[in-house]
């Protein structure tokens, strides 16, 4: 089974930087366009129960005249959404060894702002699970694994966290570098390059746009909110559409740092890179993690790229679905 020493990329694509944005390239996206349509897959979409009135939106895939082994819940990075090039490229490696793939949006993401008033953020747990159990019921293959990268990967492991109450029969959870302290994350993009802050500010403004254009009787804030950086932007967020009430408060809801995911009841495995410019490395290093959880560190990878070659083909789909086809026997 591979494992994060077996990833070497070229000398030329030791660099953080170039792995961080050439994995998130539109040529990544076309490609993974390209690898599902030859492989036949036949995708749909569907809109899911997040519970509580709250509806997402999903897409399913699966290869026509194959009885699946097994179905796989994938989860996107903030601001980016199901058909991201991490995900086609994922869902298309997870085909090929015989898994059904559900690729789900967060709210407000992959186009869906018009489908609930509310506003996303980070501390959405409770929809995602419930999701996660409509999902399992559309489509009842066992063993079901979940799989996320960035954001979507703190996601995931709270997905699992939560998955024995709620009666979600997981088999796997992979998660490529997810976020697990938030407010020392938001540390580190403060003091990083500056062009990673300048990539969220701008998706999420832009996604804040067309909320306010279709709720414009509900989020009536004007522009001056927009063109907040990314800390007072989301302190604003916490204030008026969480109950969180403070910044801190926010941040640790969503925090799996430290001894959070020492209850994991799931098998999990982590793949982080040590170069990862977006989410500190430190914190993985003093994770506590039970017996059944796997941390893999890379020297390379940037955030979430993992890229081999010219050909811009990723070591993290792979790693992913070599642990979820091991888990389904």
């Amino acid at each position: 089974m591979l494992t994060a020493a077996d990833y070497r990329p070229p000398t030329w694509l030791r660099n953080p930087h170039v792995q961080s944005v050439l994995g998130t390239s539109p040529l990544r996206r076309r490609h993974g366009e390209r690898r599902l349509a030859a492989l036949g897959a036949v995708t749909t979409g569907h809109l899911i129960d997040g519970g509580g009135g709250v509806r997402l939106h999903g897409l399913h895939s699966v290869l026509p005249g194959a009885e699946p082994r097994g179905l796989a819940l994938l989860l996107h990075g903030w601001e980016g959404s199901a058909d991201s090039s991490y995900m086609r490229l994922t869902a298309a490696e997870l085909l090929r060894r015989g898994f059904e793939v559900f690729r789900l949006n967060f709210r407000d993401h992959g186009g869906t702002h018009h489908l609930n008033e509310g506003i996303f953020h980070s501390n959405l747990i409770d929809e995602v699970v419930h999701a996660a159990r409509d999902v399992a019921a559309r489509f009842p293959r066992r063993p079901m694994a979940v799989a996320g990268y960035s954001l979507g990967g703190n996601f995931a492991l709270r997905l699992a966290l939560r998955a024995p109450a709620a009666g979600l029969e997981l088999a796997h959870v992979c998660a490529v570098c997810p976020v697990l302290d938030p407010a020392r994350t938001m540390d580190w993009m403060e003091q990083t390059l500056p062009l990673y802050l300048w990539y969220f500010e701008r998706k999420w403004r832009d996604s804040l746009l067309r909320k306010r254009a279709l709720f414009p009787h509900v989020h009536a804030f004007d522009d001056r909110v927009l063109n907040l950086r990314m800390r007072p932007l989301t302190q604003w967020l916490v204030e008026r559409h969480t109950e969180f009430g403070t910044l801190e408060r926010y941040f640790d809801g969503y925090s799996i740092a430290g001894e959070r995911l020492a209850a994991l009841q799931v098998p999990a495995s982590i793949l982080m890179a040590e170069d990862d410019p977006v989410i500190p490395v430190d914190g993985f290093r003093s994770l506590r993690l039970p017996a059944h959880a796997r941390l893999e560190l890379s020297p390379w990878g940037g955030h979430c790229g993992f890229l081999e070659s010219a050909r811009l083909q990723g070591f993290a789909e792979r790693w992913i679905a070599e642990r979820l086809a091991g888990a389904a026997g």
